[in-house]
């Protein structure tokens, strides 16, 4: 059973129709969209498929370009005025069935005059309509299938491009918590090198910055400083420096002081 009928005037935006219908079939399902050159089976005939399709539907799409009322007929008046009209016939019943009626203006096509319609067709001038322009094909043709997939739930609910938004969507999810995922292994991969090649024995305040340099760690912070560099001296003794980083640095020579009490 289709969901949308796609009706339109021969003679007026032929083309304008099959694109409609064709973007709509693409997205929704060609079963869901009935056009008649492309629904209507070889062999089939068409006043029971096009009288069985508009009364099953749930919308109609009345596509109108700038010649839709001035189409004429056999006997040379305006096409619509004849009752047997079948786009007349068709919008009639959508109409009469109180389903959603959507005229689909195109080009330079205006809002239809209520005087210019039979009796059983002014009610149409009163639906609120949408505008496709070929140079906006794109952008009309997506904004309509929005409108219907939020308008007609079933087609909501096998709506492909939603469907294929939703998969990027989850792609690309998966495709951020893996680079986090990687970020965070790094991350910790590099810290547990930093503790094996070992940052010394740290004690007091830990709020400084440590430095890892080839002679060891270096606290930079207000906190205790222990395993401090060593230098080495001669044989005859050691020189180091210690602190506690509060500004002053304490210096002793053990072999300078030897020195000085043997001469005296």
């Amino acid at each position: 059973m289709p969901d949308v009928f796609v009706n339109y005037r021969t003679g007026d935006e032929e083309s304008a129709a099959t694109m409609i219908a064709r973007e709509l079939a693409r997205r929704f399902g060609s079963e869901r969209i009935f056009f008649a050159s492309d629904s209507i089976k070889l062999g089939h005939r068409f006043p029971v498929e096009l009288i069985r399709a508009v009364e099953e539907c749930e919308a109609l799409l009345a596509v109108i370009g700038p010649r839709w009322a001035e189409v004429r007929g056999a006997d040379g008046r305006p096409a619509f005025e004849a009752e047997q009209d079948w786009t007349r016939r068709e919008i009639r019943s959508a109409l009469e069935r109180g389903i959603l009626v959507v005229p689909v203006l195109v080009g330079k096509a205006t809002r239809i005059d209520h005087a210019v319609l039979p009796d059983d067709l002014r009610e149409l001038a009163d639906c609120q309509y949408r505008r496709f322009d070929h140079r906006n094909a794109g952008s009309d043709l997506t904004s309509l299938g929005d409108d219907l997939a939020r308008l007609l739930p079933e087609l909501g609910a096998v709506d492909r491009d939603a469907r294929a938004a939703r998969e990027r969507g989850e792609a690309k999810s998966r495709k951020k918590s893996s680079r986090d995922a990687g970020h965070t292994r790094m991350r910790t991969r590099d810290v547990e090198q930093r503790v094996r090649g070992g940052i010394g024995n740290l004690n007091g305040d830990l709020s400084g910055t440590f430095v890892n340099e080839p002679q060891g760690p270096v606290n930079t912070g207000p906190g205790h400083q222990y395993n401090a560099p060593h230098f080495q001296g001669d044989n005859s003794g050691v020189q180091f420096t210690a602190g506690d980083n509060s500004g002053t640095v304490h210096q002793r020579f053990e072999h300078d002081r030897r020195r000085s009490d043997d001469d005296r």
